[in-house]
């Protein structure tokens, strides 16, 4: 099996709030929306190697008809490594975003969290 990327796609209540959030907040950018015009039921971010992918609570359980009575954020943790870990948590503390204080673990890697405005838990890491 030769894997070549993992795209998560997370069940949100406001494609268009999450894509801000992701934007505004975040730094990624906006790739596309379905549909193109009007209120998103569907979007895709990217910063560098990282995509995700956004889907209405609405459009997602009419799809996985499973996931009509799931929860939004749930208990998911995204793992995201990067470089500059500590200068990315100074500037979401510069605006105001409740984030937990850099730590160092006993795995190596120098990481923050921060819920997005889903209440899913997205983890920031370097190694050190």
């Amino acid at each position: 099996m030769n894997l070549k990327a993992l795209t998560p796609n997370l069940m949100v209540e406001s494609v268009s709030q999450t894509v801000e959030f992701y934007k505004d907040v975040l730094g990624f950018e906006l790739v596309m929306t379905l549909p193109e015009e009007g209120v998103p039921d569907w979007a895709l971010v990217r910063s560098a190697g990282v995509e995700m992918m956004f889907q209405s609570q609405a459009s997602m359980s009419s799809e996985f008809p499973s996931f009509q009575n799931r929860p939004v954020g749930g208990s998911l943790t995204l793992y995201i490594q990067m470089e500059d870990v500590q200068e990315f948590h100074a500037r979401l503390q510069e605006k105001g975003i409740a984030v937990e204080d850099l730590n160092t673990t006993f795995y190596g890697m120098r990481e923050f969290r921060v819920p997005d405005c889903n209440g899913y838990m997205l983890v920031f890491a370097q190694q050190v």
